[in-house]
């Protein structure tokens, strides 16, 4: 199987602060991902774009692709394939409280320039802290464009990444997180879990009912969008909704 980091450009490129992007080594299951992300424009991912003056909190999210091995399993031992990490935001948080998502938060200081390799190291700080999973195990190899979350004034950098060396995850501050699951890739992309949600304002987006979760909102638009521009979308019964909760 052709490796992505043999059809793809050059294999690594290092920022000037010493953050990584590396498409070196990645599984062939990948390539369809990796050209999705060196190729996608801002407008096709959400109409949601941040603010022309610069306004908004920056913030990074982790897509963290998984092979969908367990421990002790053989290289070509069983398992559920390729897959997502997800966690459950706990409901007593005053954003986006209780909903799916990706491991994720604001940037800190300390992590660099938010125009530079800082949501890299945010994503990774973040998904640490939120689930337990070792940053040394995890592969960046692609960045999508910024986003806008409205609701909330979040600025968000997709930072898409390989679980190369996979480590247990769990939850870490219930304040945080109220649980952490993965998601196999075959079951986003089974048309019986897609359904379209209706907030009480009237936005309609799409969702996936998973791992006894209902993943909307920004979480499953950017599912839905790389799902779709890597190929791997099948057609699914959009009339199909779930109402959300005025809470929601």
């Amino acid at each position: 199987m052709t490796r992505a980091s043999d059809t793809q450009g050059p294999a690594r490129d290092r920022t000037r602060d010493g953050a990584v992007l590396s498409k070196e080594g990645l599984p062939g299951w990948l390539d369809p991902v990796v050209r999705a992300v060196e190729t996608v424009r801002p407008t096709q991912l959400s109409r949601f774009l941040p603010p022309a003056d610069g306004a908004g909190r920056q913030s990074a999210v982790l897509i963290l692709f998984g092979d969908g091995k367990r421990e002790g399993e053989g290289a070509e031992g069983p398992g559920r394939g390729p897959e997502l990490l997800l966690m459950e935001r706990a409901g007593s948080l005053r954003s986006h409280p209780g909903q799916p998502a990706f491991p994720g938060g604001a940037l800190d200081p300390e992590d660099g320039d938010p125009l530079g390799d800082g949501p890299l190291r945010a994503a990774l700080r973040e998904a640490e802290e939120e689930t337990g999973l070792d940053p040394a195990g995890v592969q960046l190899f692609g960045v999508l464009p910024k986003l806008y979350i409205p609701v909330s004034g979040f600025v968000v950098t997709p930072v898409l990444a390989w679980w190369r060396e996979p480590t247990p995850v769990g939850v870490v501050d219930p304040a945080e997180t109220a649980r952490v699951f993965t998601v196999p890739v075959a079951d986003l992309t089974d048309p019986a879990n897609r359904v379209t949600t209706i907030h009480p304002s009237g936005h309609q987006g799409p969702a996936f009912l998973v791992e006894s979760a209902l993943v909307w909102g920004f979480t499953a638009g950017i599912i839905d969008r790389l799902l779709h521009f890597a190929g791997w979308e099948r057609p699914w019964d959009r009339d199909k909704q779930v109402p959300l909760d005025w809470r929601a």
